[in-house]
C-alpha cells in the first residue's frame, strides 16, 4: 500500500482563526486541526465556519459531550485534552494525560471521557464535572482508536501495534476481553443498539465486525486503502469507512456487510462524523485543508468545507441554549452490551484519526 503523504495537497486560500465568541444554539461540527493548533466550528445549517477556538499543540482527536456543551480536544504534543465551553466556544480546561493522546470518547451520560495514550499505552478516564483524571487503563500497544457503547457499560480500544481490540469494563475500569482483529488497527465505532463493533484495518484495507455479545470476529469487509475513520449511520444501516489512501469513503451496508458505495472526497481523509439526523456525513481532508459534507441519501459530496492546516479529527453536536446542560453527573448504567434491533438506540461518540500506514504521524 502506498504510503500518507502529510503535506498540503492543495493550495487553498489560509483560513485565519477568528476570536471564540458565542454560537447560537444548533448542530455544529467540530474539526481538530493538528499543524495549526485549533478547532474550527462548523454551522451545519450553512457548512460554513462559525469560530475557530485555538486549543493545544498538535490537536488529534474530538469528541462532543451527549448534551452538546462541551467538546474534548486531545493535543498530543502537549499530552493534554482541551476541554470546550461550545456555548462560548472558549477553552474551559486543560487535563493532563498521558503521552500522545489520540481517541476520545465520551460515555452516553456525560460524566467520563476516554482518552487513548499512543506512546504510554493506557487509557485516561476523565471525569467530566471535575476535569480530572480519574484511572489510568492499561491497554494494548499503540492504542488509538477508542468508543464507548450505547448503555456504557463497554469501551472498545483499537491497539494498533498489537492487532487487536481491548475491551473495557467502564464500572471497573478494567480490561475484561482482548479481540484479535486485522493488521493495525486504527478507528472504532460501536452500533446504535450496542450489538456490533466496526474496527478500521489500516494494514489490511478491511473493516473488522465484531458481535459485542460474544466478543468476537464475525464479518471481515474488504474496503479501500489504508481504512482509518469510521462511523455508523444514526439508523444503524451504513457504516461509512474513510480510506486514506484512496482518498474515498466506502459505505457500508450493516446487514449484509457489504460495501455498497465508494464516494470520492478530498486529498488523505482521516475521520468522519455523521450529523444527528442522519442526512450529512463530514470528512476531514488531511492534505486538502478541507471538509467534504456528503448528502447520505445520494452519496455524493454536496459541500466542501475550507478549514484549518491538516484536519484530523470531527465530531458533531448539538449546542443547546445558554444555561440549558452541564457536563453529565448522572449515574452510568452497568448492565450488559446490547442486544436489541439495529438502529433503534442511541448513537455513541468515537473517534479515530490517524495518518500514516504505521505510526501515526
Amino acid at each position: 500500500m502506498a504510503g500518507l503523504v502529510l503535506v498540503a495537497g492543495l493550495a487553498l486560500p489560509m483560513v485565519a482563526p477568528q476570536p471564540a465568541h458565542a454560537v447560537p444554539p444548533g448542530t455544529y461540527a467540530y474539526v481538530a486541526n493538528f499543524n495549526a493548533n485549533t478547532v474550527s466550528v462548523i454551522n451545519t445549517a450553512t457548512n460554513t465556519v462559525a469560530v475557530t477556538v485555538p486549543v493545544g499543540n498538535a490537536p488529534w482527536g474530538v469528541a462532543v459531550s451527549p448534551n452538546g456543551t462541551r467538546a474534548y480536544v486531545t493535543n498530543r504534543a502537549d499530552n493534554t485534552v482541551s476541554v470546550i465551553n461550545t456555548a462560548t466556544d472558549t477553552v474551559d480546561a486543560t487535563v493532563p494525560v498521558g503521552l500522545e493522546p489520540l481517541g476520545v470518547a465520551v460515555s452516553p451520560d456525560g460524566t467520563r471521557a476516554y482518552v487513548t495514550n499512543f506512546s504510554a499505552n493506557t487509557v485516561s478516564v476523565i471525569r467530566t464535572n471535575t476535569n480530572t483524571v480519574v484511572a489510568t487503563i492499561p491497554v494494548g500497544d499503540a492504542p488509538i482508536g477508542v468508543a464507548v457503547s450505547p448503555n456504557g457499560t463497554r469501551a472498545y480500544v483499537t491497539n494498533s501495534n498489537a492487532d487487536t481490540v481491548s475491551v473495557i469494563r467502564t464500572n471497573t475500569n478494567t480490561v475484561v476481553a482482548t479481540i484479535p482483529v486485522g493488521a493495525f488497527p486504527f478507528g472504532v465505532t460501536v452500533s446504535p443498539n450496542g450489538t456490533r463493533a466496526y474496527v478500521t484495518n489500516s494494514n489490511a484495507d478491511t473493516v473488522s465486525v465484531i458481535k459485542t455479545a460474544t466478543n468476537t470476529v464475525v464479518a471481515t469487509i474488504p474496503v479501500g486503502d489504508v481504512p482509518q475513520g469510521v462511523a455508523v449511520s444514526r439508523d444503524g444501516t451504513r457504516a461509512y469507512v474513510i480510506n486514506a489512501d484512496a482518498d474515498t469513503v466506502s459505505v457500508i451496508r450493516t446487514n449484509t456487510n457489504t460495501v455498497v458505495a465508494t464516494i470520492p472526497v478530498g486529498d488523505a481523509p482521516r475521520e468522519v462524523a455523521v450529523s444527528p439526523d442522519g442526512t450529512r456525513a463530514y470528512v476531514t481532508n488531511a492534505n486538502a485543508d478541507t471538509v467534504s459534507v456528503i448528502n447520505t441519501a445520494t452519496n455524493t459530496v454536496v459541500a466542501t468545507v475550507p478549514v484549518d492546516d491538516l484536519p484530523f479529527g470531527v465530531a458533531i453536536g448539538v449546542v443547546p441554549c445558554p444555561g440549558h446542560g452541564k457536563p453529565g453527573h448522572g449515574k452510568p448504567d452497568h448492565g450488559k452490551p446490547g442486544h436489541g434491533k439495529p438502529g433503534h438506540d442511541r448513537p455513541t461518540t468515537a473517534t479515530a484519526p490517524a495518518p500514516g500506514n504505521h505510526t501515526p504521524a
